[in-house]
C-alpha cells in the first residue's frame, strides 16, 4: 500500500521533466532548422522578409553558388575526410600509448613526464617558432600529412586518457603478465577493450577538431588540391564578402551583386560542413552514456 503513492509521485513528475527535455531540445533543433531553411531560401526574400523557419520564396542558387566549383568541393572532402579518419586513428593511437606508459608505476621518470605534459598546456613557443619548426626543420610544408600531425597529441588528452587507465585494476596486468603476456599484447588486447568509452569520446573530439580546423590549412597549404573543406568554405565567404564590400567590384559585377547570395550561400556552407561529421554522433552515443556511468558503481 504505501508504493503506490511512490509511484504516482514518479509518474507526476515525469511530466515536467518530459517537457523540460522537450522544451530543451527545441532550443537546440530550432537554430538548425533555421540555418537550413535560411540556406533554400532566395536572396531578395530574405534582405525584404528576414528569416523565416519555413522559406517564403524557396531557391537553391546557394548551394549552386557553393557548389560552382564542384571539383573543388569535391576535392576538398576527400582530403578532410581523410585527415580526418587518419589524424583521429593516430591521434588515439599516440596518446593511448602515451598515457598507458604514463600510468604505470613501473616506469621511471612518469612524474616527471607528466610535469612536462602539464607545462606544455600552460606554455607554448608562440606561433614564429611553430610556424619556422614545421617549414624549415620538419620541411612540411605544403604536404597532406602537416594537416595531420600539427594535432597528433593533445596534452590535455594525454592526461585525462592516463586518469582513466589508473582505473584499470593493476591484478589484471599482472595476470596478463604472469602468462606470458607482453608489454604490447596486454595493452591492445587487455587495457584498450576495457577502454572504449573514453577512447569513444576523445576520438569524438578529436574528429571535430580535425573535421574543423582551417586555420592549420591556413598556414602551411598553399596547393589548391590540398586545401581542406573548412579552408575552402572559409575562402568562399572572403570571396563574397570582398565582392560585397569593394566599390570597384560593385561597378564591375553590378548584375551580379543583385542576386549574389550572401547569406543563403553563408547558411549552406555551414549545413554541408556539419552535414558529415553531425552522424557521428547517434553512433557513439551509448559510449558517452557508459562513461558517465563508469565508475559509479564498486566492485
Amino acid at each position: 500500500m504505501a508504493a503506490k503513492p511512490n509511484r504516482i509521485v514518479s509518474a507526476s513528475m515525469r511530466l515536467p521533466v518530459n517537457l523540460m527535455f522537450i522544451v530543451y531540445s527545441l532550443m537546440c533543433l530550432i537554430p538548425v532548422i533555421l540555418v537550413l531553411s535560411i540556406s533554400f531560401t532566395d536572396e531578395k526574400s530574405l534582405m525584404r522578409d528576414g528569416y523565416h523557419l519555413i522559406p517564403k520564396v524557396f531557391s537553391t542558387f546557394g548551394y549552386q553558388y557553393v557548389f560552382t566549383g564542384t571539383n573543388s568541393i569535391l576535392n576538398a572532402y576527400k582530403v578532410t575526410i581523410f585527415v580526418t579518419l587518419v589524424g583521429a586513428f593516430l591521434h588515439l593511437l599516440v596518446t593511448s600509448l602515451m598515457s598507458y606508459a604514463l600510468s604505470r608505476s613501473e616506469m621511471r621518470y612518469r612524474n616527471q613526464i607528466s610535469f612536462l605534459v602539464f607545462f606544455t598546456i600552460l606554455f607554448n613557443g608562440g606561433l614564429a617558432p611553430y610556424y619556422i619548426l614545421i617549414t624549415r626543420y620538419l620541411h612540411l610544408k605544403d604536404t597532406l600529412f602537416v594537416l595531420i600531425v600539427t594535432a597528433l597529441v593533445s596534452p590535455v588528452n594525454v592526461l585525462i586518457m592516463r586518469n582513466f587507465f589508473l582505473q584499470v585494476p593493476s591484478s589484471i596486468i599482472e595476470s596478463a603478465r604472469i602468462d606470458g603476456s607482453g608489454e604490447f599484447r596486454t595493452f591492445f588486447q587487455i587495457v584498450l577493450p576495457v577502454s572504449t568509452p573514453v577512447l569513444a569520446t576523445i576520438g569524438l573530439f578529436t574528429s571535430v577538431g580535425y573535421w574543423n580546423d582551417w586555420f592549420t590549412c591556413s598556414l602551411f597549404i598553399e596547393n589548391p588540391k590540398l586545401y581542406n573543406l573548412q579552408y575552402l568554405l572559409q575562402a568562399l565567404m572572403s570571396n563574397i564578402a570582398y565582392l560585397t564590400s569593394n566599390e570597384n567590384a560593385i561597378k564591375s559585377f553590378q548584375k551580379m551583386m543583385e542576386t549574389l547570395p550572401s547569406e543563403s550561400a553563408r547558411m549552406a556552407t555551414c549545413i554541408l560542413s556539419i552535414g558529415p561529421i553531425i552522424l557521428a554522433y547517434p553512433i557513439l552515443q551509448k559510449y558517452f552514456v557508459k562513461g558517465l556511468t563508469l565508475g559509479a558503481v564498486k566492485s
